[in-house]
C-alpha cells in the first residue's frame, strides 16, 4: 500500500521517466500528486441520444461500435482512425487523427462512452466527433473514470495529458490507506464540519453530487471552490501558514537583541529638532510604537503602512535619529535610484543644521566618491546611509548598524531584504509601504510583523479632484492645464510608454513631449523624464522642476513614487485605462502636496473593458488608498496586485486570498488560539517541534520570508 510520503515514482502508472516530469512541476511524493488539484471540472453525466445531438454542444454519448478502419489523407498523409457508432436512434461518425494504436483498442460490438463537441461534416449532412474522450464499458473490472461523471481536468505536465493524470490519480486514490492521518486538529474538523482527509482527496478529484442537492447548484459550488471538501483544503493551507507565522514571531521574540536603544531626554530633544512641522496624532502614535520597539529587549519587526503623503518618511527619520543618538548607525534601502535620491534630498534638508552625517550609495556613485562613502560607513563616520540594493553588496560594511528601514518593500526580493538585515548584528527592522494593503493581504504577507498605520493626512492637505475625460475632450483638458500654468503652478503629464508601440497605439512620452512643446504649450518650459535617463540627468531635471524652471514635466511612471513638488497642482494621465488602480493612486499622490487645490485628469481613448471603466470610476469617487487597494485586489487578484513572485506573495495550492478571505480570517484566529493554548499547556510546541514546523514552513513558503 502506498503512503503519502512515498516517492511519486512508486505510484502505479508513474515510474522513473514520468516521475522526472512530475518533479519539474514540484511533485515529488504521493501527497504532492494528490494536491495537484484540477483547474476545472466537466459535467459528463448528462447522456444524449444520437438523434438529439446538436453541433458544437459538449455532450456524452453511449453507443455500440458498428464499423472501424484506417485511411490516409492524400494531401498531408495524415492517418485517420475512423469508426461508426450507433445507439438505436441514429449513427455517428467518430475520427481520431494520428492515433494508430486505436486499431487494437476498438472492435465491433463494443459498448463505448464518448465525450466531445459534435461538428458538422463538410462532406455529408451528419455530425461527427473528432478526437473525443472515450471509455470502453466492457473492459473487465474497470470503473468509469473519464465519462459518465463529473470529470477533473488537469493542466498538462510534460507529456502527461489530463487523461493520463486522471487515470494515475484514480488508481492512487484506491491505494491510499484508510483512514489517512489528518493534520488538522479534531476540534477544528468538528467545528467546521469538514470531511476527513481521505474523503476530501477522493471528492477533490472525483466529485460526487450530494443527495438532495441539484446538479447545477453543485457544479456552481465546484466552480467557485465552495464545496465542503474544497473549503477544507483551503482552510488547512491557511491554518498551517498562519501557524508558521506564529512560530516565526515566537522565534524572533526569543532571539536575543544586541542592544536596547535608550530614549533619554537628550534623545527626545534631538528627535523633536528634525521635525519641520507639527506632527499629526497618527504620526505621534506610530512613532511611539516604533520607539517602544527600539527600547524593547525584543527585536523590532514592524510594518509601517500609510497612504501617499501621510508622512511616513519623517517618522522613519525620527526612528533613525534615535539609533544615531544611541551611538549607532541607521540605513534606508529604496527600490529605485530616483526614490533613494529623493529620500537623500528630503532627509538632508531636515538634517541641514544637525551634526549627523548622511550619505547616498547607489550604482551611480562610482570611483573615488564610492570609496569615500564605503570607508566612512565602515569607520562609523556616516551616521545615516541611504541607498538602493547597492547597500547589500559585499563591500558595504557598517561599524554598528542598529536600525534598517526598507522602503516600498514589496519591490524587493526576499534575499535582498535578508542580506540587508544581515549587515548588522540582529538590527531592528522597519519596513514601509505607501501602497495601501487590504487587511486580507496584510494578514497573508505580514502576519508575523507588527503593524503600524498612519491613517491621517497632514493638516492643510486637500483631496485631489479627479476627472475622467475622453480623447474627444482633449482641447478642453489642455485648456484646464494651461489655466494652472498661467497661475504660476506646474503640471505632470504621464505616458505609459517611452517609445511608440504599434500594437497598443499609445502616445509615447518622447513624441508627446515634442508635440506639447511645439503645438500646445510653446510658451512654457517642458522637461522629459523617463527610466533610461542617467541618474545625473534625472537629478538635474528634478532640481529644475522643483525650482520652477520647468513648468511641465512629461514623464513615464518613474514619478510614481518619490517626487515631492508642492507647486505641481495638476496631473494629466494619458491612456489612463491602461494603468492599474494602485499605480494610478500612486501617480495621483504626486500632486496635492501643497495647500492649493489639485486636479488629476484621467484621459482615455475609450474603454477596452468593463474592468477598465470600473478602475477609473473608483479613482474618480475616492481618494482613500485603502478602498482603492481593496478594489484593485478584487479586480486583479493577489498575484497581479503585489507584482512579481519575488515580491513575496506566497503561492497557495488551494487558497485565494480574495475569494477565500473569510477562511483566511478564520484560519488566522484559530491558529493564534491553537498556538496560544498549546504553548500554555506545554503540549506540541517544544523547541524541537517548533523547529520542525519552521523548517517545513520555510520549505513551503520560503520565497515569502521577510527576515
Amino acid at each position: 500500500m502506498i503512503r503519502l510520503d512515498s516517492p511519486v515514482q512508486y505510484v502505479k502508472g508513474v515510474g522513473p521517466r514520468r516521475a522526472a516530469m512530475l518533479e519539474k512541476a514540484g511533485i515529488r511524493s504521493a501527497e504532492d500528486l494528490l494536491k495537484y488539484r484540477p483547474f476545472r471540472y466537466e459535467d459528463r453525466t448528462r447522456f444524449r441520444r444520437i438523434k438529439d445531438l446538436l453541433p458544437d454542444q459538449e455532450t456524452v454519448v453511449q453507443a455500440e461500435v458498428l464499423v472501424t478502419g484506417f485511411y490516409t489523407t492524400p494531401m498531408k498523409r495524415v492517418r485517420i482512425f475512423e469508426m461508426l457508432v450507433g445507439d438505436g436512434t441514429g449513427s455517428l461518425q467518430v475520427k481520431f487523427f494520428n492515433q494508430v494504436y486505436l486499431d487494437k483498442v476498438f472492435r465491433k460490438g463494443q459498448q463505448v462512452i464518448l465525450f466531445g463537441s459534435p461538428k458538422a461534416d463538410a462532406y455529408s449532412v451528419g455530425l461527427q466527433l473528432l478526437n473525443p474522450d472515450f471509455e470502453i464499458l466492457d473492459t473487465a473490472g474497470e470503473q468509469s473514470i473519464h465519462t459518465g461523471r463529473i470529470v477533473p481536468v488537469y493542466r498538462r505536465i510534460g507529456q502527461l495529458t489530463t487523461k493520463t493524470l486522471r487515470h494515475i490519480l484514480f488508481g492512487l486514490l484506491q491505494e491510499m490507506p484508510e483512514p489517512l492521518e489528518d493534520p488538522l486538529p479534531d476540534s477544528l474538523l468538528q467545528k467546521y464540519s469538514f470531511p476527513d482527509r481521505r474523503t476530501s482527496f477522493r471528492l477533490l478529484h472525483f466529485p460526487e453530487v450530494p443527495d438532495k442537492q441539484p446538479l447545477d447548484d453543485f457544479l456552481s459550488a465546484l466552480d467557485q471552490a465552495r464545496t465542503p471538501f474544497q473549503r477544507r483544503f483551503v482552510f488547512e493551507e491557511f491554518f498551517f501558514f498562519q501557524l508558521g507565522l506564529q512560530v516565526l514571531r515566537r522565534q524572533r521574540e526569543l532571539a536575543p537583541k544586541t542592544r536596547q536603544l535608550r530614549l533619554t531626554p537628550q534623545v527626545r530633544e534631538a528627535v523633536k529638532k528634525v521635525l519641520p512641522f507639527h506632527p499629526t496624532a497618527a504620526q505621534k502614535r506610530v512613532l511611539k510604537q516604533i520607539v517602544g520597539d527600539l527600547s524593547s529587549p525584543k527585536i523590532m519587526n514592524r510594518l509601517l503602512q500609510g497612504d501617499v503623503g501621510s508622512g511616513k518618511t519623517i517618522v522613519a527619520l525620527q526612528a533613525m535619529i534615535v539609533a544615531v543618538e544611541n551611538g549607532a548607525q541607521a540605513a534606508l534601502m529604496a527600490p529605485t535610484e530616483i526614490l533613494a535620491e529623493q529620500h537623500y534630498r528630503t532627509m538632508g534638508s531636515y538634517l541641514s543644521n544637525s551634526p549627523y552625517r548622511l550619505a547616498l550609495l547607489t550604482s551611480s556613485v562610482k570611483g573615488k566618491k564610492r570609496t569615500q562613502v564605503l570607508e566612512s560607513v565602515r569607520a562609523g563616520e556616516t551616521h545615516l546611509l541611504i541607498g538602493t540594493h547597492a547597500l547589500i553588496e559585499g563591500r558595504v560594511e557598517f561599524k554598528d548598524l542598529a536600525l534598517v528601514v526598507v522602503d516600498e518593500q514589496h519591490r524587493f526580493g526576499v534575499m535582498q531584504r535578508s542580506e540587508f538585515m544581515e549587515k548588522g548584528d540582529r538590527p531592528d527592522t522597519l519596513v514601509m509601504t505607501a501602497t495601501p494593503i487590504p487587511r486580507s493581504l496584510a494578514l497573508t504577507l505580514y502576519g508575523d510583523l507588527d503593524l503600524s498605520i498612519i491613517d491621517q493626512m497632514p493638516p492643510g492637505r486637500q483631496p485631489v479632484l479627479t476627472l475622467v475625460r475622453k480623447s474627444n475632450e482633449r482641447a478642453e483638458v489642455y485648456e484646464t492645464v494651461r489655466r494652472e500654468l498661467e497661475q504660476g503652478r506646474q503640471a505632470y503629464i504621464v505616458y505609459p510608454l517611452i517609445e511608440q508601440s504599434e500594437k497598443l497605439d499609445l502616445r509615447a512620452a518622447t513624441e508627446g513631449a515634442e508635440y506639447l512643446h511645439s503645438e500646445i504649450f510653446p510658451e512654457f518650459q517642458i522637461g522629459l523624464m523617463h527610466g533610461r535617463l542617467k541618474s545625473e540627468e534625472k537629478d538635474n531635471l528634478m532640481t529644475r522642476f522643483k525650482a520652477g524652471e520647468i513648468q511641465v514635466l512629461v514623464s513615464t511612471t518613474v514619478i510614481e513614487v518619490g517626487i515631492d513638488v508642492p507647486n505641481a497642482t495638476i496631473m494629466l494621465v494619458e491612456h489612463a485605462d491602461r494603468f492599474g488602480l494602485s499605480q494610478l493612486h500612486q501617480l495621483r499622490g504626486r500632486i496635492g502636496r501643497g495647500r492649493d487645490k489639485a486636479i488629476c485628469i484621467l484621459l482615455t481613448e475609450g474603454f477596452q473593458s468593463r474592468e477598465a471603466f470600473e478602475r477609473l470610476e473608483i479613482m474618480r469617487r475616492t481618494n482613500n488608498g485603502f478602498k482603492i487597494a481593496e478594489k484593485d485586489l478584487e479586480l486583479r487578484g493577489p498575484g497581479e496586485f503585489v507584482g512579481t513572485r519575488q515580491s513575496g506573495l506566497p503561492e497557495f495550492l488551494f487558497g485565494n486570498i480574495v475569494r477565500d478571505r473569510d477562511l483566511l480570517e478564520m484560519a488566522r484566529a484559530d491558529a493564534e488560539s491553537y498556538f496560544r493554548m498549546a504553548d500554555e499547556a506545554g503540549e506540541g510546541f517544544d523547541p524541537e517541534a517548533l523547529a520542525q514546523l519552521a523548517t517545513w514552513w520555510k520549505q513551503r513558503y520560503g520565497l515569502y520570508q521577510v527576515g
